[in-house]
C-alpha cells in the first residue's frame, strides 16, 4: 500500500482541531475509590487497578493513539500523539488557539509556542548545556499546553536516527551523523524533557537531591548542576524510531515496505548507541518503532529489536515504559511486509504479542484491527493488560492522575510560554549553531554601523528565504509567537535594503524545462543598488522532507546561476544557507563568493541570529555535525545499502570511513584564530606505565587493570554495571586565542589507531566541549573525560572490545595537536550484544 499522505499538513490541521485534554476525577468521580488515584500507591499497582476495572471492549478500542478512555469507569478520552521536536508543535494531541488578535491587538492564550531551532543547528552548536535549556523551556510549555487542555503529557520526540546519508529527507530533524554527537545530545535532551525524574519505588512527590553527572558529549563535563529530583515525569519523551530508519521515499522503495538489511556489527556500532542511551542510561518513557523491516522482521514487530536488545539487554522494564508503533507502520504490515500480510488482524497480533503496546493511526486510513486479532484468540488478554498497563503507568508516572498539588508542573499556565528568557534561548539556539564555512579575505563580519540607512551602504537580501516565515523553522514545527527572518531582522536594524525574497519570484528548486526566468533580471537590479549581497539559499521542506528524500544533493541549478549571475557583479557576496548540506564546492571555488554561512532551520529568530553573527556582534563557533559529500556521492551507493565500512560497491560513510569530504564533520571557522593542544606533564617519562587520574603522552595501560578499577566506581564505591560506562581517564586541553575577537570555541577530540577488526575507521568522537567568550590572548584549559566505552571497537558479532594497541587522540578539526597512549594485554569484552535466535 503506497501511502503518500501529506503529514505536515495533517499535522497542521490536527493541531487547530483536536479534542482537549481533560484530566480524571479522582475526587469526585468514578475513579475516586481505585487505587490508580492513590498517589501513595506504587505506579505499577496504580496501573494494574486501572486495566482491572476495565471491560474487554473498553480494552480493545484503547490499544491506539487516539483512545476513547472509558466513561463508565470516569477514564477520560486521551490522545497520546503529541509532538514538540523543536518547540510544542502542531500534532493531533496538541491544539493552537486561533491566532487571530482581539480588538486590543492581543493574541489569545495558547495561540503559539516558541519554536527554537531546529535539531541539525542546535546540534551545530556541541553544547549540550544549552541543549538542555532548551529542553527544558519546550517540556515547560508543553506542560502549560497540558495543564491547559491543549496538549497531552507524552510527546513523541526526539527523533535520534543518525543521518548517514545526505540524500535522507528527515536528517535535518536530527542531531547529526554521529552516534556519541547524538548519544551527548540525547541525555542531555531527555533531562531538560522529562525533568530531574527518578523512577522507581512510591509515586510521590517527594525530592531528593541529585549531583552533576559525568558522560558522553561534553568532555565529560555533567550538565545541569544540583538539582531537586522528582518521582513524577515532566513530560513523556519518545526517542524514535527504532531502528535503523533513513529512507522515505527513493528510487521506487519506499519506507513502508523496505527491509533494511544490517550487520550485527553496523547495528551495535551505528544505529542503535542513540537507543541504548535513551533505553539503558536516560530510562526514558517511550520509544517508537519504525515503518521498515530490520533484517526482514517489521521493526514493530521485532522481539530480537523489542524484546532481546531493548527490554532485556537494555534493562528497560523498571518503570514498564511504553513502545508506540509509528503511525499507519502496523497497517503497512497488511500491506507491505511479508510473512506478516494475511490481514489486519494477524498485523496487530504480531506488533502487540513482539511489545508494542499502542499503535499509531493516522485518520482517514483503515483502523488497526485489535478486536480481530483477539477475537481469532491470535493475542489474548493477557496481552492487551500488559501494553495497557504500560501506557497508563506511563501517565501515572507523570503525575495524569494525581491532584494538582502534588505534581511540580501543574501550576504551569500560559504566563510561562513564550517568556523573555525563552527569546533570548531561541535566538541563542540558532546564532550558536550558525557555521561560518568559508570567508575569504577576511569580508566577515561586516560593520553594522555602515548599512544603517544614515549612512552610504545598502544591502541586498536576495534569495527564497530572505522573507522566509514558516520555512525558517524546519519539520515537526508549531506555530511562534513571530518570524523574524532576515529583512524584517535588518528592517529592526534600520539597515538601507533592498529585498528580493520568495514573495518577489526568488526561486527554490529546479522548475520544468521552458519555464520563463522572471527572477535573474529583477534580482540583479535589486543587487546592482547595493554595495553588499546577501543571498538567502539553500534548500527547504519542498526539497528534503518526510516522505521526500533527494535525488542530488549539489545546489539546485536555478539558485547556482543566480549565485553565478550575483557573483559576476564583483561585489561582495555573502551566501547564507538554510536547511541541509549541499556540494559547496562551485561557491568555494567562486573568488567571487566572498562567504559561505550555514543556518540550517534556525527557528523563529532566525534573521536576528544569522545578522548578528554577519556582522560580528556573535562570533561563530558552530561545527557541521554531517559529512559535506561531493555531488557525485548520490551515484556511488545506493540508499538502501545500510553498511557504513567502504566495500568495492559503497565508498564508505560519514566522516569515520568516507574520506574525499567536500567540507568535514567538525568543519568550522572564527573571525578569529585559536591554537587547541593537549597538556602535557613534563615529569612524565616515556613509555612510564602512568596513573588513572590524567592521561600523559606515551603513557601505558594494562587492560586487565583498566577493567578491574570498574569493581569500584559505581555508588559506594561498588561495581559500575556497565564496563563500557567505566571511567578510564582525563586529559587536559587548552585553547588559545590568537586572535583579535572574542569568540567562543568548540574543542572537538577524536580517537584514531589500528586496533580491533580492520577496517580501521579514519577516526572516531569521543569528547566535545564548546568553551565561550575566550578573549583575545587568554587560554581556557579544560580536560577530556574518556570511558572504556570510547576506547572499544565493535567486532563482527556486535560485541563492544576493548583491544590493546597504540591509540592516538586527535584534536580539533582540522588536528591542531596529538596524544599517543598505549593499552596492552589481552582483549576484553566490555558488553556481550545479544545475538539472534
Amino acid at each position: 500500500m503506497p501511502h503518500c499522505f501529506p503529514l505536515a499538513a495533517l499535522l497542521l490541521a490536527a493541531s487547530t482541531t483536536s479534542a482537549l485534554l481533560a484530566f480524571p476525577d479522582c475526587v469526585h468521580g468514578p475513579l475516586a475509590n481505585n487505587t490508580v488515584c492513590n498517589p501513595q500507591a506504587a505506579p505499577a499497582a496504580r496501573a494494574a487497578a486501572l486495566v482491572r476495572a476495565m471491560a474487554l471492549d473498553e480494552k480493545l478500542v484503547n490499544l491506539v493513539n487516539t483512545s476513547p478512555g472509558a466513561p463508565r469507569i470516569g477514564l477520560p478520552p486521551y490522545e497520546w500523539w503529541s509532538e514538540a521536536l523543536h518547540g510544542v508543535a502542531a500534532s493531533p494531541g496538541v491544539t493552537f488557539n486561533a491566532t487571530t488578535s482581539g480588538d486590543d491587538g492581543a493574541r489569545p492564550a495558547f495561540a503559539y509556542a516558541t519554536s527554537f531551532a531546529g535539531p541539525i543547528t542546535l546540534s551545530a552548536a556541541f553544547d549540550d548545556a544549552l541543549v538542555e535549556s532548551v529542553a527544558t523551556v519546550v517540556s515547560t510549555e508543553a506542560r502549560a499546553f497540558s495543564n491547559a487542555g491543549h496538549a497531552g503529557l507524552d510527546f513523541w520526540t526526539p527523533n535520534i536516527n543518525p543521518y548517514k546519508d545526505p540524500r535522507w529527507g528527515r536528517g535535518a530533524e536530527t542531531p547529526g551523523e554521529d552516534p556519541f554527537r547524538i548519544q551527548g545530545y540525547v541525555r542531555s535532551l531527555l533531562r531538560g524533557l522529562e525533568g530531574p525524574y527518578v523512577g522507581g519505588g512510591q509515586h510521590n512527590a517527594s525530592a531528593v537531591p541529585v549531583k552533576a553527572l559525568k558522560g558522553p558529549g561534553s568532555l565529560g563535563h555533567g550538565h545541569g548542576g544540583n538539582r531537586t529530583r522528582s518521582a513524577i515525569r515532566k513530560v513523556i519523551a519518545t526517542c524514535k524510531h527504532f531502528a535503523a530508519y533513513d529512507l522515505e521515499r527513493w528510487n521506487g522503495t519506499v519506507r513502508y515496505g523496505f527491509d533494511a538489511v544490517v550487520s550485527l556489527q553496523d547495528l551495535s556500532e551505528y544505529y542503535l548507541p542513540a537507543f541504548q542511551q535513551c533505553a539503558r542510561d536516560s530510562h526514558v518513557g517511550s520509544i517508537m518503532c519504525s515503518y521498515n523491516a530490520v533484517n526482514g522482521t517489521p521493526a514493530c514487530a521485532n522481539t530480537y529489536l523489542m524484546t532481546d536488545i531493548l527490554r532485556n539487554h537494555w534493562g528497560w522494564t523498571a518503570d514498564h515504559q511504553y513502545v508506540t508503533s509509528d503511525c499507519n507502520a502496523v497497517l503497512d504490515f497488511d500491506h507491505e511486509h511479508a510473512p506478516f500480510s494475511k490481514d489486519g488482524a494477524h498485523a496487530a497480533a504480531a506488533a502487540y504479542r513482539a511489545g508494542t503496546d499502542t499503535v499509531c493511526e493516522v485518520p482517514s486510513y483503515e483502523g488497526t484491527d485489535v478486536r480481530g486479532a483477539y477475537n481469532q484468540s491470535l493475542i489474548d488478554e493477557a496481552v492487551l493488560d500488559r501494553a495497557l498497563g504500560r501506557l497508563y503507568e506511563g501517565l501515572v508516572r507523570a503525575g495524569y492522575f494525581d491532584p494538582p498539588e502534588a505534581s511540580p508542573y501543574r501550576s504551569l499556565g500560559w504566563h510561562d510560554v513564550d517568556m523573555p528568557a525563552a527569546r533570548r534561548l531561541a535566538w541563542q539556539s540558532a546564532a550558536d549553531g550558525i557555521v561560518l564555512k568559508k570567508n575569504s579575505n577576511g569580508l566577515l563580519p561586516l560593520s553594522p554601523l555602515s548599512m544603517k540607512k544614515a549612512n552610504t551602504t545598502t544591502v541586498a537580501l536576495i534569495g527564497h528565504w530572505a522573507d522566509a516565515t514558516r520555512m525558517m523553522l524546519g519539520g515537526y514545527s508549531g506555530t511562534p509567537p513571530f518570524y523574524h527572518n532576515p529583512a524584517a531582522a535588518a528592517a529592526a536594524r534600520h539597515w538601507s535594503t533592498v529585498v528580493f525574497g520568495r514573495a518577489a519570484g526568488a526561486p527554490v528548486s529546479d522548475l520544468p524545462r521552458g519555464t520563463p526566468d522572471r527572477w535573474t533580471k529583477p534580482a540583479l537590479a535589486a543587487a546592482r543598488q547595493a554595495d553588499v549581497i546577501l543571498y538567502f539559499g539553500g534548500t527547504d521542506l519542498s526539497i528534503a522532507a518526510e516522505d521526500r528524500d533527494r535525488m542530488r544533493i549539489t545546489l539546485p541549478d536555478v539558485q547556482l546561476n543566480l549565485i553565478n549571475a550575483l557573483s559576476a557583479l564583483g561585489k561582495p557576496l555573502v551566501v547564507v544557507q538554510l536547511g541541509d548540506q549541499t556540494d559547496d564546492t562551485p561557491l568555494l571555488r567562486n573568488t567571487n563568493v566572498s562567504a559561505i554561512v550555514w543556518a540550517g532551520y534556525p527557528g523563529q529568530d532566525g534573521g536576528n541570529a544569522v545578522l548578528d553573527v554577519l556582522t560580528g556582534v556573535h562570533a561563530p563557533a558552530g561545527r557541521l555535525p554531517v559529512t559535506q559529500y561531493p555531488g557525485t556521492y548520490v551515484d556511488a551507493v545506493p540508499m538502501t545499502d545500510m553498511s557504513l565500512r567502504p566495500s568495492p560497491s559503497n565508498p564508505g560513510r560519514t566522516y569515520r570511513w568516507f574520506d574525499h569530504a567536500v567540507l568535514p564533520f567538525g568543519h568550522g571557522l572564527h573571525y578569529t584564530s585559536f591554537l587547541a593542544r593537549f597538556g602535557s606533564n613534563k615529569n612524565n617519562k616515556n613509555n612510564a606505565t602512568t596513573s588513572f587520574s590524567t592521561l600523559q603522552p606515551n603513557s601505558t595501560f594494562a587492560i586487565a587493570d583498566v577493567v578491574a578499577r570498574c569493581q569500584t566506581q559505581g555508588g559506594s564505591k561498588a561495581a559500575v554495571h556497565h564496563k563500557d560506562l567505566c571511567h578510564f581517564v582525563d586529559t587536559p586541553v587548552s585553547i588559545t586565542n590568537a586572535g583579535n575577537v572574542t569568540s567562543d570555541f568548540v574543542a572537538l577530540a577524536f580517537l584514531a589507531g589500528e586496533h580491533g577488526p580492520a577496517p580501521f575507521p579514519r577516526k572516531t568522537l569521543v569528547g566535545y566541549r564548546r568553551l565561550r567568550g575566550i578573549a583575545p590572548g587568554k587560554t581556557h584549559a579544560t580536560s577530556i573525560f574518556l570511558t572504556l566505552g570510547y576506547l572499544a571497537r565493535t567486532d563482527a558479532q556486535g560485541n563492544r572490545v576493548l583491544y590493546p594497541g597504540t591509540y592516538t587522540l586527535l584534536l580539533d578539526e582540522p588536528t591542531q595537536s596529538t596524544l599517543k597512549f598505549v593499552l596492552t594485554g589481552d582483549a576484553v569484552v566490555l558488553d556481550a550484544f545479544p545475538q539472534p535466535r
